[in-house]
């Protein structure tokens, strides 16, 4: 794996904006950042292919695991009136996009190794399944991508139109940065090139009608909903409840089993499933269960908020956030590699259990919030 500067294109961020990803800089630096680019060989990127699918086969075998013995939910933060629903939701089984990325870290020997898994709202679609292959179709049109995320998500709405009903409401909530409105409209495009016809609401717009229905803003009958809104943040809302209580008159997508494998919680017992799997860090409870060099997360969190990184049993590292009263767990340090002081997370994307494309974030030690988006290619 290499890293190699660089000169962005003239004029790259009329030729971004073009492509849907008008949120291109933040304070001023680039949050698309083309001055770099990953080099990876065909096997390595082979080596992510089945890290990513094999991780997909362990959370599918860890969401059956708890669906037998729910006690275990006790730490996953969910609340005890909608564990019933989470569970109910999984053994039934209901359509689902099930895509998500797999944030590896690895430097590009041996075998990655998993971070987390984010399903439920991830983000950075746009730029992994489009800007940075047409960027590569540009700058390096004899080499290859690992990019396929655009079409195998057509795909999969195309393959769930019928049990929509060939429509389908789209929403998230105003976020300052657009981020999330970015992702929701290159979503709903997506669905519409599917063949659905689409409707887009905020989600501070959606209500309940007399009967405890879900309804838009023009009071018409959700009857399934594409949100970029996370589950534990529904269930924390005042209508949260009724929500659970009627999941049978909507469609949700992601459905709310997702707060089975989006929480941090599930990676202490994936290591207990599978304490020899190839990907996996050791993770547990408290620090004497992964060594003394590891990292204390929030099982809940945005944006690398809340991060602690230990070595040799003391704190090197350290990111703040809102979610100090969440309950946190420990996993074992895998030290990103470093190309001049930017350390790459390597986020693969999965569509229905199959490796759908590479998208590269890097920053400091602490992935967070002012992380830049790394085009890639394939050579040799």
């Amino acid at each position: 794996m290499q890293r190699r500067s660089l000169r962005p294109r003239e004029g790259w961020q009329r030729i971004v904006e073009e492509q849907g990803l008008v949120w291109h800089t933040q304070d001023g630096k680039p949050y698309w950042d083309e001055s770099a680019t990953y080099v990876f060989t065909l096997k390595q990127i082979e080596t992510l292919e089945a890290a990513a699918e094999r991780c997909h086969e362990l959370f599918l075998k860890a969401g059956d695991h708890l669906a037998k013995r729910p006690e275990k939910l006790a730490r996953f933060g969910i609340p005890d009136w909608a564990i019933d629903a989470v569970l109910a939701e999984w053994k039934r089984d209901r359509p689902a996009l099930d895509y998500g990325r797999f944030d590896f870290g690895w430097d590009g020997t041996g075998e990655p190794k998993l971070f987390e898994y984010n399903c439920d709202t991830p983000t950075s679609m746009l730029e992994a399944g489009v800007v940075q292959w047409q960027w590569k179709e540009e700058v390096f049109p004899d080499h290859d991508q690992f990019t396929s995320l655009h079409d195998k998500l057509i795909e999969r709405w195309r393959f769930m139109a019928r049990d929509l009903g060939g429509r389908l409401w789209v929403t998230h909530h105003a976020d300052d940065l657009h981020e999330d409105t970015v992702t929701a409209t290159y979503m709903r495009d997506l669905a519409e090139q599917a063949g659905l016809e689409t409707r887009g609401v905020l989600i501070d717009r959606i209500g309940l009608d007399s009967e405890g229905r879900i309804v838009d803003e023009e009071d018409y009958l959700i009857t399934a909903l594409f949100k970029l809104y996370p589950w534990e943040w529904i269930v924390a809302e005042n209508y949260g409840r009724e929500i659970v209580r009627r999941m049978d008159s909507c469609l949700w997508l992601e459905p709310i089993w997702k707060m089975l494998w989006s929480n941090k919680a599930i990676l202490p017992l994936l290591h207990e499933l599978e304490p020899k799997h190839p990907n996996l860090l050791p993770a547990g409870w408290d620090a004497a269960s992964v060594g003394p060099d590891h990292v204390v997360k929030p099982i809940l969190a945005r944006e690398g908020a809340n991060v602690v990184i230990v070595e040799a049993g003391r704190e090197t590292a350290r990111s703040e956030g809102p979610y100090r009263e969440l309950g946190q767990l420990y996993q074992a340090l895998y030290p990103l590699p470093s190309f001049d002081g930017a350390y790459p997370v390597l986020g693969v994307w999965t569509v229905g259990g199959e490796a759908a494309g590479l998208g590269i974030r890097e920053g400091g030690r602490i992935t967070a919030d002012d992380a830049r988006f790394v085009p890639h290619i394939i050579e040799g």
